[in-house]
């Protein structure tokens, strides 16, 4: 028997989820995967999933932008995202490939497509079910994923920091370059009409500016105890 949608947000309710939100840069995945280990639970990076829809398209000759043709890879793709960042697309190891260039250029368009989401979000969610929770990152976890969480937190950073901190982990590209990409993605990421990236009602913002990873995951951690 299937749940109604009643008793499908309870059930998700009852989950122990830690959503982490915030731009490119900010920290989340380090800081997330730190966290998860404290707090003993598994760790999913979302984004992963959508620049691993992106891979996929670009290595079938796929247009980013044809919205139709996306959807449907996003509904078919076979992909594994370990905890500690492995990626399999079709059971390839494809975990440089996705940190790549010409994935982090189309990734933002792929990720503003509304049928992607919807195909994604799904299996966020079945991802927690299945685990009773997680530390999940992303864009908008706490915003759209799981608006319930037990505990919201959007991370952010200043421009230069956030920059510096990409620059030291994109291939093949320098500083002013991941500087206007950031600037870009920023700008879509927050213009765009589905699952805008906001900072989610009753979220805790961090600045992870100045901050080393243990003192962000000291406090996140300190919420949770509060």
């Amino acid at each position: 028997m299937e749940a109604t949608e009643g008793e499908s947000d309870t059930a998700e309710r009852s989950l122990i989820i830690v959503a982490i939100d915030g731009p490119a840069g900010s920290g989340k995945s380090t800081v997330a995967k730190r966290l998860a280990v404290a707090l003993g639970l598994e760790y999913l990076d979302t984004g992963a999933m959508y620049r691993s829809v992106t891979f996929a398209a670009l290595a079938g000759g796929v247009d980013p932008a044809d919205t139709d043709a996306v959807a449907q890879i996003a509904r078919r793709i076979e992909m594994t995202i370990g905890g500690d960042g492995t990626v399999l697309v079709h059971g390839v190891d494809a975990t440089t490939q996705i940190r790549g260039p010409e994935v982090t250029r189309a990734v933002s368009v792929v990720a503003a497509n509304p049928e992607v989401r919807a195909e994604l979000v799904s299996r966020q969610r079945e991802w927690a079910r299945r685990r009773n929770g997680g530390v999940l990152e992303g864009r908008d976890i706490g915003s759209v994923v799981f608006p319930d969480a037990k505990l919201k937190i959007y991370l952010t950073a200043s421009p230069h920091v956030r920059a510096a901190r990409r620059a030291g982990e994109v291939i093949d590209l320098d500083y002013g370059t991941v500087a206007a990409d950031l600037a870009r993605r920023d700008a879509l990421d927050s213009g765009r009409r589905h699952d805008p990236l906001v900072r989610a009602d009753g979220a805790t913002e961090i600045d992870t500016s100045h901050l080393t990873i243990d003192q962000v995951v000291e406090l996140i951690a300190g919420k949770l105890d509060d």
